[in-house]
């Protein structure tokens, strides 16, 4: 914790199937002090996913509830789902000094970026390609084809808005990529850069 200092918020986002889950996974490997802020979601969980750990899940009268309180410091829906973060968790965390990751939606970062652009980074993951996004996507199995074809238009859109984020990292290589993203994170905390080792 660093007191007298408000954190900063990391702020991750891209198409789906672009990898954001598992370079946010590997980002929080080289920090002690970074807190993952979980969101909430009304989709159901996905094979390996755990409630509390990747999202919380709720139900969609809880989620509308929760807005209609004003509980959330960005939401969005997005393929068919909302997903929210809670403002209660984010501003906590960054009162105490923490440093804070979420990984969202684009519309979600943008209207985070909006509400806090002091202490807002927003970093966008680009994949290669649109193909190789659309091989990824059918390697998950998670989708039927009517659902890719939707995150693949998706996609198209949010790769238009990479302009509005202070970094884009390329995940081409997972290592590298997640080797930017750490750099990134330590040169906003006034740390030296990280070697490729600890990857």
């Amino acid at each position: 914790m660093k007191k007298g200092h408000e954190g900063k918020l990391f702020v991750i986002s891209g198409p789906s199937g672009v990898g954001k889950g598992t370079l946010r996974a590997r980002a929080l490997e080289g920090f002690d002090d970074l807190v993952y802020s979980i969101s909430c979601t009304t989709r159901p969980p996905r094979e390996g996913e755990r409630e509390g750990m990747d999202y919380r899940f709720i139900s969609e009268q809880e989620f509308l509830e929760r807005v209609r309180q004003g509980q959330f410091l960005e939401y969005a829906r997005v393929h068919g789902a909302f997903y929210g973060t809670l403002r209660s968790d984010v501003e906590r965390d960054l009162a105490a000094g923490l440093d804070v990751l979420l990984e969202i939606d684009v519309q979600g970062a943008l209207q985070v970026k909006q509400l806090l652009p002091s202490q807002a980074i927003l970093i966008f993951v680009s994949p290669p390609s649109v193909e190789e996004l659309e091989r990824r996507l059918r390697w998950r199995h998670t989708e039927t084809e009517d659902k890719i074809r939707v995150r693949i238009a998706n996609a198209k859109e949010e790769l238009l808005q990479a302009d509005k984020y202070d970094h884009v990292v390329l995940n081409d290589d997972l290592f590298r990529a997640a080797e930017e993203l750490k750099n990134i994170i330590y040169e906003y905390r006034g740390k030296v850069g990280i070697k490729s080792e600890i990857l």
